[in-house]
């Protein structure tokens, strides 16, 4: 699963915040919650994220993380949302790209007594890149736009952390994935999955 990223004030990154800042949103959310757009990102944080205007061409947005039901629900399983009544309508036309520059995850161990625990906190990205192009999904709440990010199974070099990881796109297939005439099971092989990871702080 994925309940925490990190943006750093990066020559990629600082563009898509600037461009967020000149959303009509940006003074909703304000009135309301504060907007977070450097530093450690975590659920119920507004923040910039990529998707289509209403002509289908690709905008940043402030949209806080998190679809509102019993619970807050941060992720969804990319094998399952096509299915799923929470996020099949937006898996068809309301797909996201959340930039980070990497994202968190804990180490989950299991102890001799079959107890599980947390481990090390990792820092991930993809490998050769500065950018982890986070997939997700977006829907309205009370008039205000929210977010999930999509998880799958982890690549090998990773599986030792967690048994997910998010769904992540390469750079040049972002406009791609936001698109709502896009079916989003033909850019799934796509997919990056060689990560590397270091134990952050």
């Amino acid at each position: 699963m994925c309940c925490r990223y990190w943006t750093e004030e990066s020559p990629e990154i600082r563009p898509i915040v600037e461009e967020m800042n000149r959303s009509p949103l940006v003074g909703k959310w304000l009135r309301t919650t504060g907007i977070t757009t450097y530093g450690e990102v975590r659920p119920t944080d507004v923040v910039p994220v990529i998707a289509p205007n209403r002509r289908g061409e690709r905008a940043v947005y402030p949209m806080r993380w998190g679809f509102r039901e019993k619970s807050l629900l941060m992720n969804a399983r990319s094998e399952t949302a096509a299915v799923k009544p929470t996020f099949k309508e937006a898996w068809l036309k309301h797909r996201c790209i959340i930039p980070a520059s990497w994202y968190f995850e804990w180490e989950h161990l299991t102890g001799n007594d079959g107890k599980k625990y947390t481990g090390s906190k990792y820092m991930i990205q993809p490998k050769g890149s500065t950018m982890t192009w986070l997939c997700g999904l977006y829907r309205i709440e009370e008039g205000l736009p929210v977010f999930t990010v999509l998880t799958r199974e982890p690549g090998g070099e990773i599986r030792f952390i967690h048994d997910r990881m998010p769904l992540i796109m390469p750079e040049r297939l972002v406009n791609d994935w936001i698109r709502p005439d896009t079916k989003p099971e033909d850019l799934l092989g796509e997919a990056l999955t060689d990560m590397i990871f270091e134990k952050a702080e």
